[in-house]
């Protein structure tokens, strides 16, 4: 039976939490000793503002330091840049458009009622799966504390913490008072510690679970832990003093020709985010990345918790730890583009390590392309199951064992776009990465296409879609097939007509 556990910020609560949760990870003996735990980190909106993906300011010691002992991919890419789907597909192991779920409200129940995700094959093969916080989706802050957008045939025992955050949010700022704070830039630099905030009460409850399931002799039941951190999604709430680590004076906004809009088409803009910096001025837009990043450091943070924990259990040499976030975030790229719903290489790409014990390129990063839907069988995979028919990607265990190897990896992302004042008609953007190219059309080329050359415009200034010479001709074709062949099958393959401007 699901047993479901709502932990207010009251101390007392956590010693409650060892007693309720012993049946579910208490030590069972087994012939489970060669099997490995999984903990299954996931962090809500997180870009790559991390250290070990080279961001220059970024304070995450903790997460770096599980980059040096795992595999840093740093051409990962999720399937659909907004959480319930993307969480939805990792879940899964299956595409947006198998699930047919494209935004917030549907459950990929609905289309695949019998599907066996992620952590039920690991409780097929008899491991003990949790979950603590987010890992399916929430509104978030309003569904803090609650079991969210859940799946319940997903696990065995589910945590949900409710800080002090939630229950400060009359203190929050919000830059933009005719939207609501989870989808504004809003921040709060609370008072108080770690501990008392939602992000925090994760932490700690997964390494309850953790200490609980370590006791014992050796010879215990596996666990699949799922702790999912509801930072830095919006509203940026954080102890003050990681607001202390980045003076406002270091926030700059990032580098934008001018006329970096003109060749984009419309569709490409998120229906939130219809002008630059939601109109914000530059103080204010400082202001919110600097509290980004606050959100950021405190996440790394508890990160460096749990993993601390491993190492005083004794359980990082048996447990493969998967660090992911849902997608990525922009910070203002593209003269003012913030948050997530685009194809562009901020919301697309997201950071993704794993760390697998005994793993040959642990300690090194991996520059081929992956998505997300390759975590599920690479999980699987790694911990000695048999990978299921069915699913959309492909184990990365070749790359865990050697990260430089030749991979012809290639990674799809797509998003729906409403019909609003500027969409007569809902519009569906796809776009393809290799590893040097980006190509997007919107309603299968009716609505504007993009082609990016990563080799020598990583941040996608130069649209060469419009008017293309015979080199981008060419790339266009080819990548717009292989773009139809990875999509639904209901695509049409139609004659290539350049836009000019």
């Amino acid at each position: 039976m699901q047993n479901s556990v709502n932990l207010s910020m009251k101390p007392f609560c956590l010693l409650i939490l060892v007693f309720t949760l012993s049946a579910a990870l208490s030590p069972a003996r087994s012939a489970d000793s060669g099997k490995k735990n999984i903990l299954f980190i996931a962090v809500d909106d997180l870009a790559g503002t991390l250290g070990c993906y080279g961001d220059p300011i970024a304070k995450t010691p903790h997460i770096d330091r599980l980059a040096a002992s795992g595999v840093r991919f740093d051409r990962a890419y999720n399937q659909l840049p907004l959480c319930n789907p993307t969480r939805a597909s990792v879940m899964t192991g299956l595409r947006p458009d198998q699930i047919k779920v494209y935004d917030l409200d549907r459950h990929f129940r609905d289309e695949v009622p019998d599907v066996v995700t992620l952590s039920q094959r690991f409780m097929q093969a008899g491991w003990t799966a949790a979950r603590v916080g987010k890992i399916y989706h929430y509104n978030v802050p309003a569904s803090i504390g609650t079991d969210g957008f859940d799946d319940p045939p997903s696990w065995q025992q589910t945590v949900n913490p409710k800080g002090r955050d939630k229950d400060e949010e009359h203190l929050i700022f919000n830059a933009e008072p005719h939207r609501k704070i989870s989808a504004a830039l809003s921040w709060l630099a609370a008072d108080g510690e770690d501990e008392e905030q939602t992000d925090g009460m994760i932490a700690t409850a997964a390494i309850e679970l953790m200490e609980d399931a370590s006791t014992g002799s050796a010879q215990e039941k596996p666990f699949f832990l799922a702790a999912g951190f509801f930072r830095p999604h919006t509203p940026y709430v954080a102890p003050k003093k990681y607001f202390d680590l980045y003076p406002l004076e270091e926030m700059r906004l990032p580098y934008a020709p001018s006329d970096d809009r003109e060749d984009i088409p419309t569709a490409a803009f998120a229906h939130n985010c219809p002008v630059p910096h939601y109109g914000l001025d530059a103080l204010t837009c400082r202001k919110a990345m600097q509290a980004y990043y606050a959100c950021v450091s405190f996440v790394d943070a508890q990160v460096g918790r749990l993993l601390d924990a491993l190492e005083r259990l004794g359980l990082a040499e048996k447990t493969i730890v998967v660090f992911w976030s849902d997608h990525g975030y922009h910070l203002g790229e593209h003269n003012g583009v913030w948050q997530k719903r685009t194809l562009f290489e901020e919301s697309a790409g997201a950071p993704l390590i794993i760390r697998a014990p005994g793993a040959r390129g642990n300690g090194q990063a991996c520059r081929r392309v992956v998505e997300f839907v390759d975590i599920y069988p690479t999980l699987v995979d790694a911990a000695g199951l048999e990978v299921p028919d069915g699913l959309a990607g492909r184990s990365l265990r070749p790359l865990l064992e050697d990260p430089l190897r030749e991979w012809d990896g290639h990674a799809i992302t797509q998003i729906l776009r409403p019909a609003d004042e500027r969409l007569e008609n809902p519009v569906m953007g796809c776009s393809i990465r290799t590893e040097r190219w980006r190509y997007t059309e919107w309603a299968v080329g009716e609505a504007g296409i993009e082609l990016y050359d990563h080799a020598g415009d990583p941040s996608e200034f130069r649209n060469l879609a419009i008017d293309p010479d015979p080199e981008a001709r060419k790339v266009i074709e080819r990548l717009r097939l292989l773009l139809r062949a990875k999509a639904s099958g209901k695509v049409p393959v139609t004659p290539f007509n350049p836009p000019r401007l």
